[in-house]
């Protein structure tokens, strides 16, 4: 059965080979990203759990324990099936502040690099057995087929080839938490040949050695019962151990953390893998009592070959030697592959970053990814010489318990980082040391010379006595760890910092940071104070890809913005050089003012959070977070204008009617402070800030729509012992009531001077027709020179008078309702020349030019006589306002089923301070005795009566001097059509 050591290192190398293609079909994009990125690759390549002990060690403690081997998949896959409330949380946090180790995890939770390099010395003393096994399943793999003397060279060659390949496909990223997605296909592949291997090997036992499961029961039922029997069998007490020991290597193993929480896609993947795993895990664990049953049918010598090895003894066939050769090399080399690779992170995070800080390095990403490849290499080559100087001495059982115990000690301090916010950095590192010397002195220091383990066993434990080291040292170490860990914590105080720290890392945990202003002002001063660390290239990076990530300018000094900011590129500099190096860089080159208001809690970041963890509430909870979310959709939908201010001045929120009215999104404005507003938000908001009253009536305001009138209420947001809690503002638009106000006032104006004007023309008309009688009269009364030129003159004034009057009378009778049944089809182009044509009849010696430009094929509907009357009027004012030699021109173009009208004059123009009061009677531009200031309220009133619209535009668009009239009249549907085309000036439909 045995093949020769060309053949050996052809399959081998063969296989290594195969992974690496993988990998690089991957890492070319030759395959889809779709199959790559699937649930199915993911569940694969969590397989690495199954390392050599599933397809060795497994056999191996099947022959002196039975079914207990069982207990290495029932474990991990109770630590999957809890994945909801265990490994989703620890997910969140991971992924939420890119944590990519165990150390990182409790580096952040306890606040001290020193608790991450603990965590680091722990894992490494723990790996360092599992790794030793690896390579000597290698190693005796090799020897069983090869029959070389000493394979440690050969498996050192392997381990090499390996450690290629790790570096290669696991250090291309500088960023530790970056998903590999060549690397994580490769394991998956792995998985899916040791699981083949494996159930080829079962077959080959049940349907080669035995003749199906008849013949196997058969076999129980008889000689192979006498085999069973000599099996000894774990006690309940030491099930439950080992069911709790490999619970916690499911997901406290530095490879198993690294796959399940740095490399993984999202939470729907993970638990999707919850259910997968450990139906991957059952399928791994059918072969092993099929071999071991096997193996006793054939009479293997459990002793001669090796309880681990009995596979290479179901056939005398090369290729099944070569199938039990692979499955070990799949599983070994998986894990060895992910094991450099997460304690290669785990030694630069908290090992060397922490001794040699990078200040300044010339190229940072550089230099990191070349330190973890030579990590890589050295973890791998470390894990060799422990076996060479130590693993060949042990079975494979001794060093796998001897691993997964101490990695076992981690377990309080997860379990509490998770549900226990009172537990402190002392207490936790206080437990850990304990149950450490314990673990070191009972199973380690054996490991390391001939020295029997050292078990201590308190007073009242004395019943393990005769129990095995690796049952006893468990209990016992665990329990120290979980009562000193306990007690101190209770008896020492815990800081700020750990308390914030253990609201972000518990399950039920909200963050709630603090509102403090940064002393950076914007993304740009980050990469200057970051550049003095980092250099200016990585500083550069690193902002500009949180920036990216987090959708913001560069120049965006809100506040909060920036508090966002700093986080995030806390947390991608943690995934670069871990937590720990990150925070003191950041605190170092990003730190807080504190000499402002006292700070308070961020309430729209904790928002935001809430809104995130919203689907993850139960109970009570939920139900508050409803109320709560009823009461923000309330204030959000309010049809009422409302921001919040804390008392430190920062806008804490911005409705959405508020975001209507000023044209400003919320998102672009919440954070920022009340100062940097754009305006006239900023001076607005800090007068009703600073008014005594708390309201403001009805302030003009020009905003994008035109100017509004805006009132606004302010209250406070005390706290219930008094203290300041900001202000809540009330935005109400009252436009249309000021509007509609002045309108009223203008028309109960226009009303009163009509009255007066109908009285004055009858009071003054009948004596103004009797002087005028008079005055008549006298020409023919007398010769006299004298008299004659004094009966001109009264005649003149008399006539001055009674145009006067014939204006009131006109005014007065200028509201009156005409209805729709009175207008017509009208041309405006014929009334503008009737109009044109009295005009100069009137004024026949200037000389100033006219230009009726009016479609003739364009009528409006209305009364001609009236409209005649507004032309006049109108192209009076543009006439007396010109010069000799200036133009009138009159335009007109249909515009969505209304005539624009314009009359546009080069005259001097209407001062700004006249423009709003045009259309009150009595307002003229003329000089004294020249107007009456009633033509263009005469105008207005026409013009409305046609359910038109008029405005001045003075000086118009593209003019220096000079006034336009806009008139827009309704069009007659028979004559004048819309155009195709857009207005290019709307009428102001609150006029």
């Amino acid at each position: 059965m045995s093949l020769n050591l060309p053949g050996l290192l052809a399959l081998g190398i063969g296989y290594l080979s195969l992974l690496f293609l993988g990998a690089l079909a991957v890492d070319r994009g030759w395959l889809p990203s779709r199959l790559v990125r699937h649930p199915v690759v993911y569940t694969l390549a969590l397989g690495v759990y199954a390392s050599a002990w599933a397809v060795y060690g497994s056999l191996e403690f099947a022959s002196h324990y039975g079914f207990g081997y069982l207990a290495y998949y029932l474990g991990a896959a109770g630590a999957f099936l809890l994945a909801p409330v265990l490994l989703v949380p620890i997910q969140r946090m991971t992924r939420t502040h890119q944590l990519s180790s165990l150390a990182d995890l409790f580096a952040f939770r306890f606040r001290s690099r020193w608790v991450g390099t603990l965590l680091t010395l722990v894992s490494l003393l723990a790996v360092l057995p599992l790794l030793a096994l690896q390579i000597q399943t290698m190693g005796h793999a090799i020897h069983r087929l090869s029959g070389v003397g000493s394979p440690s060279l050969l498996a050192l060659g392997f381990s090499l080839l390996i450690a290629l390949f790790a570096m290669l496909f696991g250090a291309r990223h500088t960023h530790l938490n970056t998903r590999h997605d060549s690397l994580l296909a490769a394991i998956a592949l792995e998985s899916l040949v040791k699981l083949v291997a494996m159930l080829a090997l079962g077959a080959v036992a049940l349907f080669g050695v035995f003749d199906g499961p008849a013949d196997l029961q058969t076999w129980l039922d008889g000689a192979g019962h006498v085999d069973q029997t000599r099996i000894a069998q774990l006690d309940p007490a030491q099930w439950r151990t080992l069911l709790l020991l490999f619970f916690s290597a499911a997901f406290l193993m530095p490879q198993m953390f690294h796959i399940t929480f740095a490399e993984t896609l999202d939470r729907r993947t993970l638990l999707q893998a919850s259910w997968a795993l450990p139906l991957f895990l059952l399928l791994m664990a059918l072969p092993i009592p099929l071999i071991l049953w096997a193996t006793q049918r054939l009479g293997v010598d459990e002793v001669g070959a090796g309880a681990a090895y009995l596979a290479f003894g179901l056939s005398s066939s090369w290729w099944v030697g070569g199938l039990a050769f692979i499955a070990g090399l799949a599983a070994a080399s998986g894990t060895m592959v992910i094991i450099s690779l997460a304690l290669s992170g785990m030694i630069l995070n908290h090992f060397v970053l922490v001794a040699h800080p990078p200040i300044a390095q010339p190229d940072l990403y550089r230099w990191l990814r070349w330190l973890r490849r030579g990590l890589i290499a050295a973890v791998i080559v470390g894990g060799w010489l422990f076996y060479r100087l130590v693993g060949v001495h042990h079975d494979l059982s001794t060093l796998g318990l001897a691993s997964f115990v101490g990695m076992a000690q981690c377990l309080p301090g997860m379990l509490a980082l998770l549900y226990w916010p009172g537990a402190n950095r002392k207490g936790m590192v206080s437990g850990l040391v304990v149950g450490l010397a314990i673990w070191l002195a009972g199973l380690w220091v054996p490991l390391l010379t001939d020295h029997p383990p050292m078990v201590f066993l308190p007073p009242g434990l004395d019943v393990l006595a005769g129990e095995p080291a690796w049952y006893s040292v468990t209990l016992v170490s665990l329990a120290a760890n979980i009562l000193t860990f306990i007690l101190v914590s209770l008896a020492t105080r815990t800081s700020a910092g750990e308390r914030a720290a253990a609201e972000a890392c518990s399950v039920d945990a909200v963050v709630r940071p603090m509102r403090l202003p940064l002393v950076a002002a914007n993304g740009a001063e980050f990469k200057r104070h970051l550049a003095r660390v980092l250099g200016e290239d990585v500083a550069q990076r690193e902002v500009e890809r949180a920036l990216t990530a987090l959708r913001l300018s560069p120049l965006d000094g809100r506040p909060y913005a920036l508090r966002r900011l700093r986080d995030h590129i806390q947390a991608n500099l943690s995934g670069l050089m871990g937590p720990s190096v990150a925070q003191d860089i950041v605190d170092r080159c990003l730190p807080y003012r504190h000499n402002g208001p006292s700070a308070t809690e961020d309430i729209h970041f904790v928002e935001s959070r809430l809104e995130a963890y919203r689907s993850r509430l139960t109970g009570l909870a939920r139900e508050l977070d409803g109320l709560r979310r009823y009461h923000r959709r309330t204030l959000t939908r309010l049809p009422v204008g409302l921001c919040a201010f804390g008392e430190d001045g920062e806008l804490l929120m911005w409705n959405d009617a508020l975001a209507e009215l000023s044209g400003i999104e919320g998102d672009s404005v919440i954070g920022a402070h009340r100062d940097t507003l754009p305006a006239p938000w900023n001076d607005l908001l800090g007068q009703i800030l600073a008014a005594p009253q708390g309201r403001l009536y009805k302030q003009p305001v020009s905003l994008s729509r035109g100017e509004r009138y805006l009132t606004l209420h302010r209250a406070g947001l005390q706290g219930e012992q008094g203290e300041d809690g900001g202000y809540v503002i009330l935005v109400e638009d009252h436009s249309e009531m000021k509007w509609l106000e002045d309108e009223l006032v203008h028309a109960a104006r226009l009303a009163s001077i009509g009255q007066l004007a109908t009285g004055v023309a009858h009071e003054i008309g009948n004596p103004i027709t009797g002087i005028s009688s008079l005055a008549q009269n006298l020409r023919y009364d007398t010769d006299d020179p004298a008299l004659l030129e004094t009966a001109d003159q009264i005649q003149a004034l008399t006539d001055r008078v009674s145009k006067i009057v014939g204006s009131l009378v006109g005014f007065a009778h200028g509201g009156r309702h005409v209805t729709g049944a009175d207008f017509a089809p009208t041309c405006m182009a014929e009334v503008t020349d009737e109009a044109l044509h009295l005009i100069r009849l009137a004024r026949s010696g200037e000389d100033v030019r006219y230009e009726n430009r009016c479609p003739t094929d364009q009528a409006v509907i209305g009364d001609a006589q009236r409209l005649q009357q507004v032309m006049i009027n109108l192209l009076g004012n543009a006439r007396d306002a010109s010069e000799p030699g200036d133009r009138v021109i009159v335009e007109a173009m249909p515009e969505d089923r209304r005539l624009h009208l314009t009359i546009t004059d080069e005259g001097h123009g209407i001062a700004p301070q006249m423009r709003d009061h045009l259309f009150e009677p009595f307002t003229t531009t003329k000089p004294a005795g020249e107007g009456t200031g009633l033509g263009l309220p005469l105008v207005y009133s026409i013009v409305a009566e046609h359910d038109g619209q008029i405005e001045i535009e003075s000086p118009p668009a593209g003019q220096a001097s000079g006034t336009r009239i806009h008139l827009w009249l309704p069009l007659d549907p028979q004559h004048g059509e819309p155009q195709n085309g857009e207005s290019t000036h709307e009428p102001d439909t609150d006029r």
